[in-house]
């Protein structure tokens, strides 16, 4: 039954038996042919089939609503179980920012892995907005992830930008004092990687009043470790965010433009499946993030009020 039912929701979440099947590793016939059981089991039909796509019925629609909530807790609780009876093991599958991970996730890596020696890393760098239970992700961090039913946002920092550039641009322009003079100097933008749109959200400062970061277009990225790498090279100020800014501006290789103004973008997010029979692997690295986020004080060092 409960394969019937994985089947059921896959094909109803991908809109085909031939996609469904690609995703459980079956073929689409068995994809269908469980599909059609369940029908016969429940005594309705759950899809309307034509050439090209399949459409739910309106039971079918009902019937994913009440049975999608329970698989995702059945699922987690076989997943809980086959990992070794509380023993953190198995693949630890993990989506995070490129620039983020690789600066402030993967130094942490040495010490999680000696204390679970028994967990194999599945880390995916991309700036994306993944699909947690779609792609079957144990966790994913960062922001702005649509909360599915049976997912959990955990707050870890704040998710603020910053205007950056290096000392040699500030040096050889017109000094900034108010963000109305941005319009005179060259902006480095980044596009966001789900419209291709260029992200211009408004300065703000302790006051709460709010600006446009009015510079004018000199380039364009879609990686926010290439603008702060292009800023670093004296081609212009790039707002980025606090998490990609960070490395430089500890290191000295760039400075923060307007000290006293921020974006505002939300917070850093830890997304991980229901508590509820949650693998031990993905517990284990949760509690570990929430610790070292704690002992790092990252939430601190990301504020850029």
């Amino acid at each position: 039954m409960l394969g019937h039912l994985e089947c059921f929701v896959c094909s109803a979440e991908n809109g085909s038996f031939s996609a469904a099947g690609r995703k459980l590793g079956i073929s689409s016939a068995a994809v269908g042919k469980n599909v059609t059981k369940l029908e016969t089991i429940v005594g309705v039909r759950l899809f309307q089939r034509n050439t090209r796509k399949l459409i739910l019925t309106e039971e079918g629609e009902r019937f994913l609503q009440e049975v999608s909530g329970g698989l995702l807790s059945i699922q987690c609780a076989l997943k809980g179980v086959s990992s070794g009876g509380g023993v953190a093991a198995g693949t630890l599958k993990v989506s995070m920012g490129t620039a983020f991970g690789l600066h402030f996730v993967m130094p942490m890596l040495p010490d999680f892995l000696a204390r679970y020696p028994a967990i194999v890393p599945d880390w995916h760098f991309d700036n994306r907005k993944v699909d947690l239970i779609g792609e079957h992700f144990d966790a994913a961090m960062g922001g702005g992830i649509e909360l599915a039913q049976g997912m959990i946002a955990r707050e870890l920092a704040p998710a603020h930008g910053v205007l950056v550039a290096s000392a040699a641009y500030l040096q050889r322009n017109t000094a900034i004092r108010q963000p109305e003079q941005l319009v005179n100097h060259a902006g480095i933008f980044i596009r966001s990687p789900q419209t291709g749109r260029i992200r211009n959200l408004p300065l703000r400062n302790a006051e709460n009043e709010q600006r446009a970061p009015s510079m004018e277009v000199k380039m364009m990225v879609n990686e926010p470790d290439a603008a702060a790498q292009a800023a670093e090279l004296g081609l212009g100020i790039a707002l980025i965010a606090m998490p990609n800014a960070l490395p430089y501006l500890e290191s000295g290789r760039l400075v923060r433009v307007l000290p006293g103004w921020y974006v505002d973008r939300g917070s850093v997010y830890l997304y991980f499946p229901t508590t509820k029979f949650l693998p031990t692997k993905t517990r284990v690295f949760v509690d570990y993030m929430a610790e070292q986020f704690r002992l790092q004080k990252l939430a601190t060092r990301f504020d850029a009020r």
